[in-house]
């Protein structure tokens, strides 16, 4: 059933909406268990290094340039970006309507030759989803600036947004040849992550880490060391790294987000609670929304709940309507926690866009949760098939598995992360005690 809305969600949904909509500066699942989101699409230098004031600060200070020179391309592409990081960054999709707006107006300037604009809107496609024109826009983009930083790290993240892992990979590797540093670090890192390659995937963050010096990098770098120790299960080594993320920037929300599941990792549920109503305050994102529910859920407090659950609906209307394609947070919300048949129309609608692993997941759960575990199975399989190591996914194969290799794969989700979601995990327990 769809989440249905009390009169405090109700007022919740009416104040994000205002939020979403109203901050722009114009200048011219149960089971699910969605984890941290993994960090392949991520800022590009410059911005990142600018901490979460900096962005806020930087952008303040491009519009007043841009009122006093209004010709000037590259701040028109500069202020587009940042619109795009600080919608990705507060949730907020209406910042992209004014990003789009902010690089076409210096594509319009300069229609030629305009690198920092076409990786700026390549940076936008990836941000609405849109992987394959996000591939196109940084390929225009590398065919003027072959060292674009923002256009090599974007066409990394789409192409493993459209499961494209082995030239991923090789444009990884390119991209560390020609700019190496902190964006193609945690990049090259995900790219190994998803082969299984953990310690692989570690010293590419500690070598970015060890260099970073700017807060923004150093609170990126370290969260996202958090993060994979988090997916590893490693809750202490999780709280370590996101700790010093937030002491080089208090209010960097993934590093709230990931601090928050460690302490839920470690018993610490009061802890977890207070970290996401923090990070769902200011960022109402559908992973920290689903969590926080999942706790309030776990702890009987349906109704608190339920709010949490409207709110993604609330969220993913939003986007929505502001160009982002949906469809997989459609599908990992509504299995668990709203319109189940609705979750399998968006799973198999992403599905056809894109394969990846976590597009498989998703249909693979959303199949399950509708009564088909035969056709849920080899979706459940591709989305294990080259070793990423991640409880949900093995918990998910585990669910929908019949005999040794349903015991097998729930050992294994439990085994990797004891506490990878509330509902989960305790899921995954019952499985394997023979409860359904």
């Amino acid at each position: 059933m769809t989440p249905r809305f009390s009169g405090r969600t109700a007022v919740a949904a009416c104040a994000l909406a205002l939020a979403l909509t109203g901050g722009a500066i114009a200048v011219g699942g149960s089971g699910g268990g969605q984890g941290p989101a993994p960090a392949a699409v991520a800022p590009a230098a410059p911005l990142e290094g600018l901490g979460t004031g900096g962005l806020d600060a930087g952008v303040r200070a491009l519009q007043a340039h841009l009122r006093a020179q209004p010709k000037d391309d590259g701040g028109w592409a500069d202020l587009g970006t940042a619109y795009v990081e600080q919608a990705r960054t507060r949730g907020d999709p209406s910042r992209y309507a004014e990003a789009d707006r902010a690089l076409a107006r210096s594509l319009k300037l300069r229609p030629d030759g305009n690198d920092d604009a076409l990786a700026g809107r390549a940076a936008l496609a990836a941000a609405r989803h849109d992987f394959t024109g996000a591939l196109r826009d940084a390929r225009r983009a590398l065919a003027v600036n072959p060292y674009s930083e923002r256009a090599l790290s974007t066409r990394i993240d789409a192409l493993v947004e459209l499961g494209r892992y082995g030239a991923a990979s090789r444009a990884a590797d390119e991209a560390d040849a020609r700019r190496p540093g902190v964006p193609v670090f945690t990049r090259f890192s995900y790219v190994r992550e998803l082969r299984g390659d953990v310690a692989g995937a570690r010293r590419p963050l500690e070598q970015a880490l060890a260099g970073a010096t700017a807060p923004g990098d150093v609170s990126y770098t370290a969260t996202s060391l958090g993060q994979l120790a988090y997916r590893q299960g490693d809750f202490s080594a999780a709280l370590r790294h996101c700790g010093r993320a937030l002491r080089a920037d208090p209010g960097y929300v993934a590093a709230l987000e990931c601090r928050a599941r460690a302490r839920a990792g470690r018993g610490d549920r009061a802890g977890a609670v207070r970290d996401l109503r923090n990070v769902v305050a200011r960022y109402p994102l559908p992973g920290p929304l689903v969590a926080l529910g999942e706790l309030y859920e776990a702890r009987g407090d349906k109704a608190a709940a339920r709010e949490q659950y409207g709110l993604v609906s609330a969220w993913i209307r939003l986007a929505r309507a502001n160009g982002v394609d949906v469809d997989l947070d459609t599908a990992l919300a509504a299995a668990d926690h709203g319109d189940r048949r609705a979750a399998l129309r968006a799973a198999r609608a992403e599905w056809s866009r894109r394969h990846t692993l976590h597009t498989a997941d998703a249909l693979a759960w959303a199949l399950h949760v509708n009564g088909r575990d035969s056709e849920a199975l080899p979706y459940a399989r591709f989305a294990t098939r080259t070793g990423y190591r991640d409880a949900t996914f093995a918990y998910h194969r585990g669910a929908v598995a019949r005999g040794a290799e349903r015991e097998q794969w729930l050992t294994r989700a439990l085994r990797l992360n004891p506490e990878f979601s509330p509902l989960g995990a305790r899921a995954a327990r019952a499985l394997l005690r023979g409860r359904s």
